[in-house]
Formats: C-alpha cells, sequence, structure tokens
C-alpha cells in the first residue's frame, strides 16, 4: 500500500519536486518504475519526508476538471484511422474515405499534446485507432511518452495481427497494458466478422504478451446478440489457464453502423447465463473510475470483465478524454461536440492558450451520453434489461437514433440548427423546448408510429439491414403527415402506403446485394402459416420411433420441442428474416404406418406487419432434422422431403392454400 501510495504522490509532484522526491528515472523498464516507487516509499516513512511531498503535490488541473467534479486523468490517443482488418460492424468491406496525411498528428504533435495533458495531471494514456500498431512510428511514440514525467501508464488498444512482431520493441519502450480485440473464439466466425484472415496471428499475440509478463492481458470481446453471444462461456473458460481480464463489452448501437439495440446482450444476462455453469463466480472489488465490473471463477489464472455502457452507464465516473487522428478533441466518445488542437497547434497557439482551450471543451462535457440519457426512460431500460423487451422494441430505439440526423424535416417544418449546441430547435420555439421535440418523435413511435426517411445528406449506410419490423399492435390516437417522411398508422386516415406486388426478387437491392425488406409501411393484421414436412425413415427405425426403443430418448417429443424452438429462432437462423414476436405455435408429429414415415405439421401465429411463413417452415424444417439426428444411429437411409408451406392467411397478397 506505501508503494502505491508513493507511486501516486510521484505522479503528482511538480517537475521540480520529482528530483529531490527521488532519483528519478533513470533507466527504460518498467521494473526501473517499481523500484522507484519502493524507494520513493522508504523516503516518505523517513522523518519529515511526507511533509515535504504534500507541500509539492501539484493539485489537480481546474482545466481537466467539468462541471460535475470529474477529474479526466485518462487520455486516449488514436495514431491513424486505418486498420488492416473490415469488421463488419465497425467498416464497409471497401474501407472508409481517409483523412489526407497531412492533416492527421504528427509523431512531434502528439508528444506535445500528451506533454502538455500529463503536465495538467492526466496520467494514463492509451493509444488507438484505426488499428494503431499499423503506424510506422508506433515504437518511438511510446518511447517518447515513456519519458513524460507523471504518465504512470502508456496502453494500447489493438486487433492483434502485427503484436507478436512489434511486442518486444514496445515493451523495451515503455508500453506496461494492452488490450486485444478478440470478439470469437472461432476461426471461420472470425474471417466472416473481420473480412480477412488472422485468427491464429491474434492468438499468438495473446501468448506472446501473457510470455513476456503482461499480467493480465485484456482480451475485448464485444457481444452481439445472433452473432457470439453463444461464445461467452467459452471466452470465461479462456482465462481458466492464462493471466487473462475477457471484458465483455455491451453492443453500443453509435448511429450510421449497421446494428440496433436488438443485438445488445446486456451484462445481467451474460452473467446469468455464466452463473449457471459456474455457480461459485465471485465479485471482485474495482475502483471508483473503473468502467468494469469485474469478476473471477475461483482457481482460474484470469478473470473477466463486464463493460456496461449501455444497460448500467458509468457516465458519472467517466475520467476520460479523446484525441481523435486529426487532432481533434472529443470529451465523449458518443458526443459530436469536437475541438480541434491540431489547428491551434499549427497557428502557433501559446501552452496557455491551449490549456484554456481544452479546460473550456471539459467544462462543456454533458453529465452523461444522449444513449444513457434514453436509458432514463423506464421502458427503455426495461427493454435493455430484458431480453424478450430487447426484441420487441429494439427497432424503436434504433428509428430514433437514426432520426436524430433527420429533425429538421420532421412535422413539414424547416428545424434550424444552432451553431454552439448542434442541437436542432423550430423557428419561433424555445430551446427548452428542443427535447420535446425530440423525445416527441420517439413518443409517437411507442404509440404505434414507424416514421421512416432517406436523408440524402446522412452519413447512416442505407445498405444497412433495416431494423423496421413492426411488431406491437397498438392503438393509436393521432395522425400525422408530412413532406419527405411517411408517418404510417393503424387509423383509417393514415397515410399507409401498401407495396404492390412484385415480380423480382425483394430481398435484393437494384445492385443485386442482399438486403432486408422494408415493412414499415405495411398494415398491422392477424398472420398465420402452417407448413409441413414428410421423414421416411424405413421399417426398423420407424418401428423402434413407434415403440419409443430410440436410445436417445422420445423422439417425437424431443422433435416437437426443437420445432417450437426453432419457429422461434427463426430471425437468427434466417439472416433477412424480420424478428416477429409469436402468439402461437404448435408443431404436430404423426406415424405414417405405410410409408414408414414420420409427418410433421407445424403452424404459427401473429398480429404484424409481415408474415410467419418463414417461422413456420423453419419449425417443420427442425422437427425434421430432429427426427434425423435421433434416428441416424440405426440407419442412415434417412429421407426428409416435402418441406412445404402447406398455407397462409393475412397480408398484402392475399391468403394462400396448397391444393
Amino acid at each position: 500500500m506505501a508503494a502505491a501510495a508513493a507511486l501516486w504522490v510521484w505522479g503528482r509532484l511538480r517537475p521540480g519536486a520529482r528530483g529531490a522526491a527521488s532519483r528519478g528515472r533513470a533507466c527504460s523498464s518498467s521494473g526501473a518504475r517499481a523500484r522507484a516507487a519502493s524507494a520513493a516509499a522508504q523516503e516518505l516513512q523517513s522523518s519529515g519526508r511526507e511533509r515535504f511531498v504534500l507541500e509539492h503535490a501539484a493539485p489537480f488541473s481546474a482545466f481537466l476538471m467539468d462541471s460535475f467534479g470529474r477529474q479526466h486523468n485518462y487520455l486516449r490517443i488514436s495514431l491513424t484511422e486505418k486498420c488492416n482488418l473490415r469488421c463488419q460492424y465497425c467498416m464497409p468491406e471497401e474501407g472508409v474515405q481517409l483523412t489526407p496525411k497531412s492533416e492527421l498528428l504528427t509523431a512531434q504533435e502528439i508528444i506535445t499534446l500528451a506533454r502538455l495533458f500529463v503536465k495538467e495531471g492526466v496520467d494514463k494514456i492509451r493509444l488507438t485507432g484505426g488499428e494503431p500498431l499499423i503506424r510506422p512510428d508506433v515504437v518511438d511514440i511510446v518511447g517518447e511518452l515513456y519519458k513524460l514525467e507523471g504518465l504512470k501508464t502508456i496502453a494500447v488498444t489493438t486487433n492483434g495481427i502485427n503484436l507478436t512482431r512489434l511486442l518486444p520493441r514496445l515493451k523495451e519502450a515503455g508500453l506496461n497494458a494492452i488490450n486485444i480485440s478478440l470478439d470469437t473464439l472461432v476461426p471461420a466466425k472470425f474471417e466472416f466478422i473481420v473480412r480477412r484472415k488472422g485468427f491464429h496471428k491474434v492468438m499468438e499475440g495473446i501468448h506472446k504478451a501473457t510470455e513476456l509478463g503482461y499480467h493480465p492481458v485484456k482480451v475485448n470481446c464485444v457481444v452481439m446478440r445472433g452473432f457470439n453471444e453463444d461464445e461467452v462461456l467459452d471466452f470465461v473458460d479462456f482465462t481458466k489457464d492464462l493471466p487473462l481480464d475477457v471484458r465483455f463489452i455491451e453492443y453500443m448501437p453509435f448511429d450510421g453502423n449497421k446494428w440496433n439495440f436488438k443485438k445488445m446482450v446486456s451484462y445481467k444476462e451474460m452473467l446469468d447465463t455464466i452463473k449457471q455453469r459456474w455457480p461459485e463466480l465471485e465479485k471482485l472489488p474495482c475502483e471508483t473510475s473503473s468502467t468494469a465490473k469485474s469478476y473471477k471463477v475461483p482457481h482460474f489464472q484470469g478473470q473477466i470483465s463486464f463493460i456496461t455502457s449501455m444497460s448500467e452507464h458509468f457516465c458519472g465516473s467517466c475520467n476520460r478524454l479523446r484525441i481523435t487522428a486529426d487532432g481533434n478533441l472529443k470529451v465523449c466518445l458518443f458526443g459530436n461536440s469536437e475541438v480541434s488542437l491540431r489547428d491551434h497547434l499549427r497557428s502557433g497557439a501559446s501552452e496557455e492558450e491551449l490549456i484554456q482551450i481544452i479546460g473550456a471543451a471539459v467544462g462543456r462535457k454533458k453529465k452523461q451520453h444522449a444513449e444513457s440519457a434514453l436509458m432514463s426512460f423506464p421502458l427503455c431500460q426495461d427493454a435493455l434489461q430484458s431480453s424478450p423487451n430487447s426484441k420487441q422494441w429494439g427497432h424503436t430505439f434504433s428509428h430514433w437514433l437514426t432520426l436524430r440526423a433527420s429533425l429538421p424535416k420532421q412535422n413539414g417544418k424547416a428545424s434550424m440548427k444552432n451553431k454552439f449546441t448542434g442541437q436542432f430547435f423550430l423557428p419561433g420555439s424555445h430551446p427548452e423546448k428542443q427535447w420535446h421535440l425530440a423525445t416527441g418523435i420517439l413518443q409517437t413511435q411507442l404509440r404505434g408510429y414507424c416514421v421512416f426517411q432517406k436523408d440524402p445528406s446522412s452519413t447512416f449506410d442505407t445498405k444497412c439491414l433495416d431494423a423496421s419490423v413492426g411488431q406491437v399492435p397498438v392503438d393509436c390516437q393521432s395522425k400525422e403527415a408530412c413532406s419527405g417522411s411517411e408517418f404510417h398508422t393503424r387509423d383509417s386516415g393514415s397515410c399507409t402506403k401498401v407495396p404492390c406486388a412484385s415480380d423480382s426478387l425483394t430481398h435484393t437491392d437494384e445492385e443485386g446485394r442482399a438486403t432486408m425488406v422494408d415493412v414499415g409501411g405495411k398494415p398491422d393484421s392477424r398472420r398465420s402459416a402452417v407448413a409441413g414436412a414428410v421423414v421416411l425413415l424405413g421399417e426398423k427405425a420407424f418401428r423402434m420411433v413407434r415403440q419409443n426403443q430410440v436410445k436417445k430418448g422420445d423422439v417425437l417429443a424431443v422433435a416437437q420441442i426443437a420445432g417450437i424452438q426453432g419457429a422461434k429462432l427463426t430471425s437468427q437462423l434466417i439472416p433477412l428474416c424480420h424478428n416477429i414476436p409469436l402468439y402461437h405455435v404448435e408443431v404436430d408429429l404423426s406415424l405414417d404406418e405405410a410409408r414408414h414415415a414420420v409427418v410433421i405439421r407445424s403452424s404459427c401465429h401473429t398480429w404484424g406487419r409481415t408474415g410467419v411463413e418463414m417461422e413456420a417452415l423453419t419449425a417443420a424444417s427442425l422437427a425434421a432434422l430432429t427426427v434425423y439426428d435421433m434416428c441416424k444411429a440405426v440407419t442412415h437411409d434417412i429421407v426428409i422431403q416435402e418441406v412445404k408451406l402447406i398455407s397462409k392467411t393475412g397480408g398484402q397478397r392475399g391468403d394462400f392454400s396448397r391444393v
């Protein structure tokens, strides 16, 4: 404890006092820091030294303290916008338009700004990207940062592709903390997610880091429903024999990417899953400013953590600032407000002027980011912390986020933008009504509207899989229409537009790429579908099923449950299917003596804007596959046939019945 206290005081001493407090930083290894801290602790214990240190310790800079009393001692610096991967949830396959090199911060500018922040109280710097390890001078930058007195931690967040090659040099330069991004432990899924090879390089990097003494090595895993939530237990098991801190990060639905709240898995849901496997899971203590809730399975070398950025935001203790690769200061990751430190630096601003600019930006930092403000609504909290509600209402939040970019055209009025706050307001209205404009649209959606608008100026990727699934039949009391937008309600006076039947494929766009059908303009109606399948077993297997003699158990009962479960998971199995609530699912299996077959019939029912044919077909198919799986030990001469839609009702194309 004394050594830790001394190390903290060491970072708070004025430059002139540090030399008197100890012998300084004469060597370039992390061990030297520990020895310096130990020496400082011994001096503190000596007569009169503690008073000396307290008298010369610099108070935390007022310029890095916001109006809510949060002290910002953690700086994240992006070294580049480039990345050698193309993660599907991060950027398009062809990459993004890059800022010209001349507009990016040089190594010297990075060090200049870092020195300024450290002088004012920052004691931890994390290097990010893009992918920071593809910057050629990254080792030199780490070495220069290590020379800054008062800086305790130099960390890097990397995808791990180049880590094995660079880590020995980075460690020698002074790097003492590593975060490695890894969202799956399945090589094939890794290549699918990042659109590149490299899984084994990442794993080599993780093992190299542990070999070089980085304890713990933090592994960042963004958990997304339908993508990798099934690997949570595998990641926990990954910590059994390695000193890792696997950090499960709640997916954050940034504007403009291809996901939405339905993809978010809350930490409580993950924690419940883990505790079912390891009920002895222990909660670990954490620092006040920590973003992680940490746990450990007894006797495992490593631990796990949860970054609850959405379900339980940590804005109240946020101590982070960010500098982008082109030199803009961001005081909040979610905020749009940026201040160009690069421009002021290149225009010859003095150190004092830069500090004033930084202090003004920090002083304007809001209490919490917009998405966590949205979480203050009880409905939103329920939706995020309850899996069924998350699936049911997720599209509403996604639309609200998208609409923030198109507020100027809502309600048929030309909104104006406040140049200082960046917020929209209606001409003639009071500024305090701005929030009501946004929440009014949200409330409108919750009453049963679905609002869609294609804004040519928006940066939202129009190729995204749209989450616009009308799911909840709610009575609507108001009707509105506006130019440039379409408001769809269940009222008779609404401007509902129903697309006509199409002779072309509905799940491809004009360029032939897969796309999700927009059902926002369809009316709610009662919909049902019936599907069927037949499994030809052969005489022996059929006899064993009829007599319930199959070793794996009751074939018909298990297949029935599998079919029902399959219907409920259709949207996760069939990529472009909408996630809709099913009011009733029924799967019946009967034996056909003449054909030695199991005849399957499934039916699904809902009230909504899209049909349930796929749900019924999935139920029949999964039931048939389960019959095959349970009987294949008896014979492989099993044939699944006649998987088909038998009938369906509801929808603009009318009813269907197979004769």
